[in-house]
C-alpha cells in the first residue's frame, strides 16, 4: 500500500535537489494528496510549494526543520502549520542565515587553499533563495572529481572529523519549540532514532522534548521497522504526544529515499494527518 501523505520533505530551498514546485508535481504524480515542506532552518520554499499545490490539487502544509542542541548533539525539531511571516520567526531565520553564511565562507576558504575552485557567491547565485550548506559543497567536490558521489564527499571531506567540516551554531531546543508555537505552528521531535541513543536515553530525550512543549514525535520514518515504530508509538502514548511521519526526501542528495514511500517500506497512515489537524 502506498502512502498518500508525506510530512517530511526537503527542496532546493535547503538541501534537496528538486524545486518546491517540482516536489509538488512529483507528489501529484505519485498519488499523494497532502505533503509538508520542511526545509532545514528556512521557509523560503513554502510559498512556491503552496501555490503549486493550489494549482494542481495537492494540499501543502507549511513547515520547517530547525537544528537544535540537545546534550551537545544536533537534534531536529519539525514545525508544521507555521505562519512564515510571523514576527517570532524572523530573527531566528536571520540568525541562521548569518551563522551559515559565516561557516560557509570558512569552508570555501579551506577548500580553495587545497586548490578546489569554489566561490560562495557563485554557489549562492546558482541556488537563489536556498540555504547553502554542506550538500552544495559536496556537489562541488563531485563535479571537480574530488569525490565519486555526494555520500562519498561527505564521508571523506564533510562529515564531523573530516577536513572541511566546521561545526555551526544551534538553537536551544526549548527556544526552537517556543518559536514554532509562537508562530502558530505545531512542534514535533524529528526522527528520534537517528540520534543513536540506547533505549533509556531515547526515553529521556522524548520525555525532555515533551517537557519543553513538543506536541508530537516522528514515528513513521524511512528505514524504521515495525518494532521501532511500536517503541515510538508506546513512548508517544505514555507522554500524550501524537505520531507523525514522513520520508525525509531530499531528491538526488539522498537517492535511496523516495517521496512518499522510502526505502524500508515506509507507509505513513492517514491517522497521522487526522491527529496533526487537531493541533493546526
Amino acid at each position: 500500500m502506498a502512502s498518500k501523505i508525506d510530512l517530511h520533505i526537503h527542496t532546493t530551498a535547503s538541501d534537496g535537489t528538486l524545486t518546491p514546485a517540482q516536489v509538488v508535481e512529483l507528489a501529484k504524480a505519485q498519488g499523494l494528496h497532502t505533503i509538508a515542506i520542511t526545509d532545514h532552518d528556512t521557509m523560503g520554499g513554502v510559498p512556491e510549494a503552496v501555490e503549486a499545490g493550489r494549482r494542481i490539487g495537492v494540499a501543502v502544509i507549511p513547515g520547517i526543520e530547525i537544528s537544535t542542541d540537545y546534550r551537545d548533539r544536533d537534534t531536529h525539531v519539525l514545525g508544521y502549520g507555521l505562519d512564515w511571516n510571523a514576527p517570532a520567526l524572523r530573527p531566528v531565520l536571520e540568525w541562521v542565515r548569518t551563522d551559515r553564511h559565516n561557516r560557509n565562507q570558512k569552508m570555501a576558504a579551506l577548500m580553495r587553499a587545497d586548490g578546489i575552485e569554489v566561490e560562495l557567491a557563485a554557489l549562492e547565485a546558482t541556488h537563489p533563495g536556498a540555504t547553502i550548506g554542506r550538500p552544495h559543497f559536496a556537489r562541488v567536490l563531485v563535479e571537480q572529481g574530488r569525490a565519486e558521489s555526494i555520500s562519498d564527499a561527505f564521508a571523506r571531506y564533510l562529515n564531523p572529523g573530516q577536513r572541511y567540516y566546521l561545526s555551526r551554531g544551534y538553537f536551544r531546543f526549548d527556544e526552537a519549540v517556543s518559536v514554532i508555537r509562537r508562530s502558530g505552528g505545531v512542534a514535533v521531535l524529528a526522527h528520534p532514532l537517528q540520534y543513536g541513543y540506547p533505549e533509556p536515553e531515547l526515553r529521556a530525550l522524548v520525555a525532555y522534548a515533551a517537557g519543553q512543549g513538543i506536541q508530537g514525535i516522528e514515528v513513521y520514518y524511512t528505514g524504521y521497522n515495525r518494532e521501532q515504530r511500536a517503541l515510538l508509538l508506546d513512548l508517544a502514548g505514555q507522554l500524550g504526544l501524537f505520531a507523525t511521519g514522513g520520508s525525509d526526501f531530499h531528491g538526488a542528495n539522498k537517492p535511496d529515499i523516495a517521496l512518499g514511500a522510502g526505502h524500508g517500506g515506509l507507509f505513513v497512515p492517514e491517522t497521522v494527518l487526522t491527529a496533526l489537524k487537531e493541533y493546526l
